[in-house]
């Protein structure tokens, strides 16, 4: 996914969750909104080189977009995470006209977005089918979620070989759980149900649930497991032009 043209500042802080203060290279300070509802732990330390999008909507408080940034030991992170939507769809677009990038969703001729299904009425964010026959055998509905922590970064672990583990959720989600259950249900009813780990973090190598943060989201995600549910994780490259999924990462059921 090719990024309009974005602007270099220093972070100076992220606070009431979606405000965070930046300092441009010509020394003015600016407030930004930051599109992140997560505890964003790690991914927001003073002094790094982030990225902000312009927006010229007149109507919007903050013009700028807080996007990505770049830590302080050499990481690139996307913080916005409503983006891994669309680089996960981008890459479904391509696998589907026979570029194939995702070859675990390859085999589908045709896909939606935001469709409405549960029985706790959520929407999917794809919905992948075969156009021959939209209305029988088997769907594959695809959850996506952006992963940005590392487990380095949570205190007081004892990390061994496990530095680089990406852990999800970041903060207790309900949500998340919510949406689990959903795909539990459509796996029970026979079709394919994915849970997508979209990696938004170039130092992380490898994701599992994050039972420290929310327990209860690690046992309906080994239950999910169970059922029959498939997760998978594929690792984006960013740079300040562009995010793309490149590379499949291994899925652990424990932290």
């Amino acid at each position: 996914m090719k990024l309009p043209p974005l602007i270099k500042a220093t972070l100076i802080k992220r606070y009431k969750r979606f405000l965070a203060d930046v300092c441009l290279p010509s020394g003015e300070v600016l407030t930004v909104h930051c599109p992140n509802t997560g505890a964003m732990t790690g991914c927001a330390p003073a002094g790094a080189n982030v990225w902000l999008s312009t927006s010229d909507n007149p109507k919007r408080k903050y013009q700028h977009t807080w996007e990505m940034l770049e830590t302080l030991v050499g990481d690139w992170i996307c913080i916005h995470s409503a983006k891994a939507n669309a680089v996960v769809k981008e890459a479904v677009e391509r696998t589907l006209s026979g570029d194939v990038v995702i070859k675990e969703l390859s085999g589908y001729d045709s896909f939606r977005s935001e469709v409405k299904y549960g029985a706790e009425k959520s929407r999917i964010d794809f919905l992948l089918e075969k156009s021959n026959e939209p209305n029988l055998g088997e769907k594959c509905f695809v959850e996506v979620k952006s992963v940005t922590l590392r487990l380095s970064e949570l205190a007081g672990n004892d990390l061994g070989a496990d530095n680089n583990k990406g852990i999800f959720p970041d903060a207790v989600s309900e949500r998340g759980r919510k949406h689990l259950r959903e795909l539990i249900e459509m796996k029970k009813q026979g079709h394919r149900a994915v849970l997508f780990f979209c990696v938004f973090h170039s130092g992380i190598d490898s994701v599992s649930p994050a039972d420290a943060i929310d327990s209860k989201y690690g046992d309906v995600f080994r239950e999910a497991l169970a059922c029959g549910v498939e997760v998978i994780a594929y690792r984006a490259v960013m740079s300040e032009q562009s995010i793309v999924l490149k590379d499949s990462l291994p899925v652990f059921d424990r932290q």
